[in-house]
């Protein structure tokens, strides 16, 4: 080996990376995003849960109980309900994941040292999170009858929702959903125009009559309809062979998975429309769709454990309502209308996405 011909290439690979920008960015860049990414993405504690109260005592024995469950920086009061059907709603529409039901009574048995049953109702789609708040919800229920001075003593009775055996494979495969369809649509809408570009063809639908809206929707039904598909056979797997439930209406399902399909593959396109690199469009899509999807979406980690920040952040996100959508629907049989907000913000994504890829495009053929 002679060293003056290794240092000879040494110096111009050195010249070329220090001339090269894009990897630069990727050298120095990427760790530092992912670093902060995963950061303030996992969190593996339980604070400020979703707290909920039907209380049909409405004593000062009952509004005691409440106080002492508000206060706690575990849980945050965020519904007091009238009725079982609104706190049966208000569950399937994740807008609380745990209950406490004080009935009829509470102050009476109470006050005759009699033991009074509460419950607290959770909602089980985190498993591993759902026991964390259960345990926390029957430490403070013993802790408000051990500090009351009055005599009595309270039987809390836990209920699980959604997935009363705890089962992770339920919560983790039916997030993989929105992980997936993430992942591998966006990847192969991305090289459609960049590879056209790379070897010319693009000037000829330049030249050619087609107007920009007609040409992208020519790219993006073949591949939406090859992703919807693909989303098909990954619920009919996680159902048959993870025995993961389906409780809801499958057109339900078709709706919101046929919107956050387009919505990733759109993705896709618009990375192609401002890329001219095969390689950079691939990374570029790996970092906006695959890595988000997995650490903002609510995947594995719920987003009310995050940071208050990061909670903004995930809204940027198609895969945070798609794992809201997919849950409601197969878990809880929620309805569209009771999963409106996520499923809106999903329409209005997808159609903020498609309406960037032609702007983009117009101006590069401009």
């Amino acid at each position: 080996m002679k060293l003056y011909r290794l240092s000879a290439v040494i110096r111009k690979e050195t010249r070329e990376i220090l001339r090269d920008r894009v990897t630069l960015a990727i050298a120095f860049l990427f760790p530092v995003l992912m670093l902060l990414m995963f950061g303030y993405a996992i969190s593996l504690e339980v604070e400020n849960v979703k707290l909920g109260v039907l209380d049909q005592d409405q004593t000062p024995a009952s509004a005691e109980l409440t106080d002492t469950f508000a206060a706690s920086r575990y849980f945050q009061l965020v519904r007091r309900f009238n009725s079982e059907w609104e706190m049966r709603e208000s569950i399937q529409a994740n807008e609380v994941k745990l209950v406490l039901l004080i009935p009829a009574g509470f102050y009476q048995e109470i006050d005759r040292e009699d033991a009074p049953q509460v419950q607290l109702l959770i909602d089980g789609t985190y498993s591993a999170t759902a026991l964390i708040a259960l345990n926390y919800g029957l430490s403070i229920a013993s802790r408000f009858q051990s500090e009351r001075s009055g005599p009595g003593h309270v039987d809390v009775e836990p209920r699980i929702w959604y997935n009363p055996s705890l089962r992770s494979v339920i919560y983790v495969v039916s997030g993989l959903y929105a992980v997936i369809i993430a992942s591998f649509p966006p990847l192969l809408t991305t090289l459609a125009i960049v590879r056209e570009k790379e070897n010319g063809a693009i000037q000829q639908i330049y030249a050619s009559p087609l107007t920009v809206p007609e040409f992208l929707l020519g790219k993006l039904i073949p591949y939406g309809v090859i992703s919807c598909i693909q989303l098909l056979s990954i619920v009919l797997v996680g159902s048959q062979w993870f025995g993961v439930p389906f409780n809801g209406n499958p057109w339900y399902m078709a709706i919101a998975g046929g919107i956050y399909v387009f919505c990733n593959v759109g993705i896709g396109l618009l990375i192609s429309t401002i890329t001219h690199s095969q390689l950079l469009a691939v990374l570029l899509a790996l970092v906006v769709t695959m890595m988000p999807s997995m650490l903002f979406s609510g995947f594995v980690f719920p987003i009310y454990a995050m940071a208050e920040p990061v909670q903004i952040y995930t809204m940027l996100f198609p895969g945070r309502y798609f794992v809201e959508l997919s849950r409601g629907i197969t878990l809880k049989d929620a309805s569209l209308g009771e999963l409106w907000q996520p499923l809106l913000f999903l329409t209005v994504y997808t159609t903020a996405i498609y309406g960037a890829a032609v702007a983009v495009f117009k101006k590069k053929v401009a």
